[in-house]
């Protein structure tokens, strides 16, 4: 047995030993190639090729798969190939020959080659592994949410559900069903012997396994972490604990060595959303950080988490440019020396979810923003202070501490969101949960946007930008946010009546205008702004059709 309940990832030695001579090579260009970027069935599912196509994004080069003639030549050095990273164009390698090495660096197609499995001179082995401080405790009282008439009896995961509107979008039965969420963990041990996921596997539901720290299909005799993190989203036991994506279907790929921190874990995240996207995922679930690592010289600076530059980051935001709904935990930094987020949390187009308690007040835990170049992170916060997750040996639940339990909750609501308006792009999904949260009109450097409510949210998708047949040009005449009156324009083809109406994201009127339009012109309009800051919908209504836009009212 490698692991028990207060130890989430153990690593053996040899893997540790032999991650000291990892080394990543960067290539110059993608070259020659059986792959055609008009026939992508050769290297996409036909779910991923769907999921692009309903978004209107285009299969261009960086999806080709490494050329197998480089790899060839490559491994023809005596060169051991571990990995390859079409995203980032480059191909990991083992080796401890010094003579190879220069023989992968004369290639003429090779940019660079890196050490990325490097451990501290003389450190002992394995580390401590990195998940120490989520512990998990016995049971303990959460929150103030009462079990109402529900689709499912939650057991105590009642609480993390229902502060983020779960249970309300659970109840008008968006469950996740016919959704693919990929978690990317350090491993999931049990997780098909457990009763929690008996239903997860009897309908099949665990579509493909992946562990490319060993490049093998087992990912359930290494690490429970990823079991935990699962366990948020996935369980099915009623009274016991229900997930927030009960019904949707999933695949569980593992990266994270766990007793050891090598920068070569960023290049496995990277071919693990690769995995993801080819097999057709909509969401990823990220519990993992980077920022510091056994080789103190490889360790990344605050000014690295630009959005731009580590390698996880560039995977993460190559994953979300493929039309997927990407979720990371924001990190457990916060009481800390290093106080901010971590890597791949930095990426620009991914929500990044930071930690609150059982009321909704933030876990001095979770890692702080911004960004370096000062975006709001995290984007949104849910419970990762004693937050339930399954219990591996008796079969019941357990709270646990982290933002890797934060992120779950996150990521499998999005997936039923999603559920809620297919229609929707991974980037209308991703905005309409921030445009949710609790405060979007004053986001910080702790909780972001803050905490989301799912049922806004599916609400705030619902709105069409524009009908089949729009009455007239509605915009804005002034700022938007705006802080005083509200100013806007309505420019109709013919003379309309129209009410003009400003409701809350739940529908409640908030201001109304009636109005005499004349057609062929611009109009402007000014409504009283007296009401609290937060994001509305400004509609025109028409006898015939309506046209909606958002607005925000600092």
């Amino acid at each position: 047995m490698k692991s028990h309940l207060f130890t989430f990832a153990l690593v053996s030695f040899c893997m540790c030993a032999q991650a000291q001579d990892r080394y990543a090579v960067q290539l110059k260009y993608k070259g020659p190639t059986t792959h055609s970027i008009s026939a992508p069935g050769t290297y996409l599912s036909a779910k991923a090729i769907q999921r692009r196509a309903n978004q209107g994004i285009a299969i261009d080069s960086s999806d080709l798969p490494v050329s197998a003639a480089y790899l060839s030549q490559i491994a023809n050095t005596g060169a051991q190939l571990k990995g390859a990273s079409r995203w980032l164009n480059t191909v990991t390698i083992q080796t401890s020959n010094p003579n190879v090495l220069a023989a992968v660096n004369a290639l003429p197609f090779v940019q660079s080659v890196d050490n990325v499995g490097r451990l501290a001179p003389g450190m002992p082995d394995p580390r401590t592994e990195k998940f120490a401080l989520e512990r998990l405790s016995g049971p303990v009282a959460t929150g103030g949410h009462l079990q109402k008439s529900a689709a499912f009896n939650y057991g105590p995961a009642l609480n993390q559900i229902a502060m983020v509107g779960g249970d309300a979008l659970h109840n008008s039965g968006y469950t996740g069903a016919g959704m693919t969420i990929a978690v990317i963990d350090a491993g999931f041990y049990l997780t098909d012997s457990m009763t929690v996921f008996d239903s997860l596997f009897n309908a099949g539901r665990v579509l493909a396994t992946w562990d490319f720290t060993e490049d093998e299909a087992n990912v359930y005799d290494d690490g429970t972490h990823g079991t935990y993190v699962l366990s948020v989203m996935a369980s099915n036991w009623p009274g016991t604990l229900v997930g927030t994506a009960p019904h949707a279907d999933y695949l569980l790929l593992r990266s994270e060595y766990g007793a050891a921190e090598l920068i070569i874990e960023e290049y496995d995240w990277a071919e693990a959303a690769e995995f993801a996207d080819s097999a057709g995922a909509d969401v990823i679930n990220s519990s993992l950080s980077y920022t510091a690592f056994d080789d103190s010289t490889q360790d990344h600076t605050y000014s690295d988490l630009n959005g731009d530059l580590t390698p996880v980051t560039r995977a993460a935001d190559m994953a979300a440019s493929r039309g997927m709904v990407v979720c990371n935990s924001a990190g457990n930094y916060g009481d800390g020396s290093w106080f901010f987020i971590g890597a791949p949390a930095d990426a620009d187009s991914i929500l990044s979810v930071g930690g609150v308690d059982s009321v909704g007040t933030y876990v001095t835990f979770s890692s702080k923003g911004p960004s370096a170049d000062g975006r709001v992170k995290p984007d949104v916060a849910a419970q990762a202070f004693q937050t339930y997750v399954a219990e591996l040996f008796n079969a019941g639940a357990i709270a646990g501490n982290g933002t890797s339990f934060s992120s779950p909750i996150i990521a499998g609501m999005a997936a039923c969101l999603w559920q809620c308006r297919p229609s929707a792009t991974n980037m209308q999904v991703i905005d309409a949960i921030r445009m949710s949260a609790s405060q979007f009109s004053n986001p910080d450097s702790l909780l972001g946007y803050g905490i989301p409510d799912f049922q806004q949210a599916c609400n705030i998708l619902s709105v069409p930008e524009d009908g089949p047949e729009p009455p007239g040009i509605l915009a804005l005449a002034g700022p938007n946010p705006f802080s005083g009156d509200l100013l806007f324009t309505f420019h109709p083809a013919r003379d309309l009546d129209v009410v003009f109406t400003v409701t809350d994201p739940a529908g409640r009127l908030v201001r109304t205008l009636n109005s005499k339009v004349p057609g062929g012109t611009e109009t402007t309009f000014r409504m009283a702004g007296d009401f609290a800051a937060g994001m509305y919908l400004l509609s025109a209504v028409t006898q015939e059709s309506v046209r909606t836009i958002r607005i925000l009212k600092q």
